[in-house]
């Protein structure tokens, strides 16, 4: 069967509105950075579509959040990533899903076989790297702006989102694994 040379496109326009429409559920949290599923959806995206297109359905998501959607859980506009609390948090979701999406490009490459518990492991590995990396972009650029030392931005932005974030990275393993072999075929050009 020929696969559609669209199909790359659509499945990024479908991730951009997977992360988009994540905005939805979210619960808002005094410090200002609310718990939401937006960060797994720009991860996933990320490991399933691979660094390219992953990357791209994260950065159609930030534009459309900057000319004004209010896709950021509820907030629109480029000062919600210039000057907001959750703006290094956004950044973090492009960088994120960069990062997972190379790291699966790299130690599980389309088409590669490997025993069950490898490609687990690598799915994890991915997903924890993407959680640092979207972390580390988020309370560097909070520190920043609120000023807070390091122990109280960890008590504001971290440590209330381990519990979590560790449903959020088991959700993306298993989504992963499940999905990213389905995706590839469609992903590949013939």
């Amino acid at each position: 069967m020929k696969k559609k040379k669209s199909a790359p496109l659509v499945l990024t326009a479908l991730f951009a509105a997977l992360i988009s429409a994540g905005c939805f559920i979210h619960i808002p949290l005094p410090g200002g950075v609310p718990v939401a599923i937006q960060d797994m959806l720009a991860m996933l995206s990320g490991m399933i579509l691979g660094p390219v297109y992953g990357t791209a359905s994260v950065l159609i998501f930030l534009v459309l959040g900057c000319i004004g959607l209010p896709v950021f859980t509820g907030k629109a506009g480029i000062q919600v990533i210039l000057a907001g609390p959750t703006g290094g948090f956004l950044v973090g979701y492009l960088l994120g899903a960069l990062a997972a999406g190379l790291v699966l490009a790299v130690l599980l490459p389309a088409g590669k076989k490997s025993g069950t518990s490898a490609v687990y492991l690598i799915i994890t590995i991915a997903a924890l790297v993407a959680t640092f990396v979207l972390f580390a972009c988020g309370i560097v650029r909070f520190m920043q702006l609120t000023g807070y030392e390091f122990g109280k931005t960890m008590a504001a932005v971290l440590i209330p989102f381990i519990p979590g974030n560790i449903l959020k990275i088991i959700l993306m393993v298993m989504l992963t694994k499940k999905f990213r072999p389905v995706v590839n075929n469609y992903l590949k050009q013939d």
